[in-house]
């Protein structure tokens, strides 16, 4: 329900005004203007076949400030670099801070892509809105990232072999000392370019499910992108991976019963004709591409249904895949819990493998785009 609210006031607040033009003079953070000489620097060699999940620093990041007046001023580029900060920042002293993911492609005809980045700007004003902090609009948010693509065009990987992670981050950088609101927000967007999130590649990935610890709590921030959801799952995640597993499965924090997501994705379950996966009920993030894959599952004739999902009944499902913006779609080859491994068939004709091939061909441009879902940037 509040994300339903909140979306309804965020879209009302969105109008048509242009964005300011980016100060595209490339200058360092400290003021420096960037060299011809710099700006003509050979490429590094890149061995994009072994692109991990891992930072690359790339060359430039875009940064935009808002102060008391509420309104964000005139983005520009700067030099990938350092940030200063106050020690009484409210993103240092109370986590005031929220963040996106999406992604630039590469098209075998050189075109570059963006992946329906307007559903990112939108989920970062509900995350704002959550987190009581000043937001860019939909036109800046998406300005901000055309920009940080084009200017890290050289990192964006080949046709198939990866993508430009983009990372739009929004925090309280103005200092505060009582708990309250920060007095100034930074909106800042860098890049890498990226390979595959899980170690194993595309192969199928283990979960343990955590009994223990929980990702969130009903009436908490688990429904946003709040960089407070994350450094809690740390210890289950490390835990899980000193045991071999790949990630961490949640369970719901009420009864310990149903399914909720995994540590950084959503979790689906298909079982006959029907694709099944938790409803976004305040503790579980809306993903972009949970989204996508709903369409995309009916569109290939698949029953879709949000609903609860309780554990036993996930280990009884004829597949089970995780999806999100670093994950795209990867299919789960064991679940474990309370010391039962349970194991999947894996196949070529897995659903979820076909759902992954026609939401990949959508984001590089080789299958038709219906929705409108991709913005080319060049």
């Amino acid at each position: 329900m509040f994300l339903k609210t909140a979306t309804t006031r965020i879209l009302s607040r969105i109008t048509s005004t242009p964005p300011h033009k980016s100060q595209i003079g490339l200058r360092f953070l400290g003021g420096q203007a960037a060299s011809p000489l710099q700006e003509s620097v050979v490429e590094e060699e890149m061995e994009w076949e072994n692109l991990g999940f891992g930072l690359v620093q790339t060359d430039y990041m875009y940064v935009m400030k808002c102060g008391e007046e509420n309104e964000f001023e005139a983005g520009q580029l700067s030099r990938f670099g350092n940030i200063e900060l106050s020690p009484s920042a409210g993103v240092l002293n109370y986590g005031q801070g929220i963040f996106e993911g999406t992604k630039a492609y590469r098209s075998e005809n050189g075109g570059l892509f963006l992946f329906r980045p307007q559903e990112n700007a939108i989920r970062m004003q509900i995350g704002a809105d959550r987190m009581c902090m000043q937001s860019p609009s939909v036109h800046q948010f998406i300005h901000a990232v055309k920009q940080t693509a084009l200017a890290n065009r050289r990192w964006i990987p080949p046709p198939g072999i990866g993508s430009l992670y983009i990372r739009p981050l929004l925090i309280g950088s103005g200092p505060v000392l009582g708990l309250a609101p920060s007095s100034e927000y930074t909106f800042l967007v860098y890049a890498s370019p990226v390979g595959n999130y899980f170690k194993e590649g595309t192969k199928p990935i283990n979960l343990y499910v955590e009994d223990v610890f929980h990702r969130a709590g009903r009436g908490g921030a688990g429904g946003v992108k709040s960089i407070t959801n994350y450094a809690p799952v740390l210890k289950a995640m490390r835990r899980a991976k000193d045991k071999g597993f790949s990630d961490v499965l949640y369970l719901d924090a009420n009864n310990k019963r149903d399914i909720e997501e995994v540590s950084s994705s959503n979790v689906f379950m298909l079982k006959g004709n029907v694709i099944s996966t938790p409803p976004t009920n305040g503790t579980i993030l809306e993903g972009i591409t949970r989204k996508s894959i709903m369409d995309i599952a009916r569109d290939l004739g698949y029953q879709v249904e949000e609903r609860s999902i309780p554990i036993e009944e996930l280990l009884g499902a004829d597949e089970v895949f995780c999806t999100g913006t670093a994950v795209v779609v990867a299919p789960v080859g064991s679940i474990t819990y309370k010391g039962n491994r349970v194991e999947y068939k894996m196949s070529t004709e897995l659903g979820c493998l076909k759902l992954h091939s026609t939401l990949v061909g959508i984001q590089r441009g080789e299958i038709e785009d219906s929705r409108g879902w991709l913005v080319q940037i060049e």
